[in-house]
């Protein structure tokens, strides 16, 4: 453990804290799953119980920036949380800003393929991102029920340094 952090949660409430703004990141990155729910359309049995969520979030204009403003002044820079749940936060936050870089991409994009190994390169893509998003998600969360500090590669160092 290094000087001047926790080493993990204080309590029950902290650990259930620290996994909720997981969402965050889940809920941006699901439009990138759509190619992989066509694969392998049983995943989207493990979302299913986010439906209600997913609906309001997607049908809220501005719920994305609202969510992640609302996370980072009233949790990441609220002292009274624990370190903890505050690193867990910025994660969240750092791996939704993160999302921004496929978006610029697929914007550069005149048009989107339709055929052969173009097309091939865009799904590739966009299961990219979904997997990586999907799959730190799960190691956040799990980290998190299970007490221990998840360092989500390209995150954990950034956000680490964010809260001190």
């Amino acid at each position: 453990a290094r000087a001047g952090r926790d080493t993990g949660p204080d309590s029950l409430v902290d650990r259930g804290v620290a996994a909720l703004p997981y969402v965050l990141p889940l809920l941006d990155g699901l439009r990138y799953g759509r190619f992989f729910f066509k694969e392998f359309p049983m995943v989207l049995k493990l979302i299913l119980p986010l439906k209600p969520l997913i609906e309001w979030y997607s049908s809220f204009p501005f719920a994305s920036l609202l969510v992640f403003f609302g996370l980072y002044y009233g949790l990441v820079n609220n002292q009274s949380f624990s370190w903890y749940v505050r690193f867990n936060c910025m994660q969240c936050i750092l791996l939704d800003i993160l999302l921004i870089i496929p978006n610029l991409l697929e914007n550069f994009l005149l048009n989107i393929p339709r055929t052969g190994a173009a097309l091939q390169a865009y799904v590739g893509f966009y299961n990219f991102v979904w997997l990586f998003v999907f799959v730190s998600v799960l190691y956040g969360v799990g980290s998190c029920i299970l007490g221990q500090t998840a360092r989500l590669p390209g995150v954990a160092d950034a956000a680490e340094q964010q809260i001190y």
